[in-house]
């Protein structure tokens, strides 16, 4: 019992030193990278189902917009480093940090709607979950319109 209490205390603190470590501005750069790619991994399929590109499945629906719900809650900390990028290339803008407020009003947007996407999609009308999807990805288009480079 000793041994079990002193490995979780050791564990403990290898989790604590790690939290408080300093992060480096490319591996916030990637992981903002990463987050963006797997939404973007998960929208498409729902974008060519809404558009009848591909059969309606509302079992993969669902999933995929609980995913994309989870990783909305996430694409914050990828931005917490302000625009120093690590010598890593990327598409966001100086401007987001330099319009703080707004960049977080059409995040806190995405989140909003992703967290209906789900709520709809669990719902199973077929309908309701193509406005939403179509709700959503207009979130999705607001924030890229602004901070996001071509």
């Amino acid at each position: 019992m000793k041994r079990v209490l002193a490995v979780a205390a050791l564990f403990g603190c290898v989790v604590c030193a790690r939290a408080g470590a300093p992060v480096k501005a490319a591996d916030v750069v990637h992981y903002r990278q990463s987050v963006m790619d797997l939404i973007g991994w998960n929208f498409g399929p729902l974008a060519a189902m809404t558009k009848g590109k591909t059969a309606w499945d509302a079992k993969e629906f669902a999933m995929r917009a609980e995913r994309i719900k989870s990783l909305s809650t996430q694409a914050i900390d990828g931005f917490a480093n302000g625009p120093a990028n690590g010598g890593v290339e990327t598409d966001a803008k100086t401007d987001i940090w330099n319009d703080l407020t707004d960049f977080h009003a059409k995040l806190d947007d995405f989140v909003n709607e992703a967290k209906m996407l789900d709520e709809t999609a669990r719902g199973g009308d077929e309908a309701k979950m193509k406005e939403q999807f179509h709700k959503t990805a207009d979130t999705c288009k607001a924030c890229h319109d602004k901070y996001k480079a071509s």
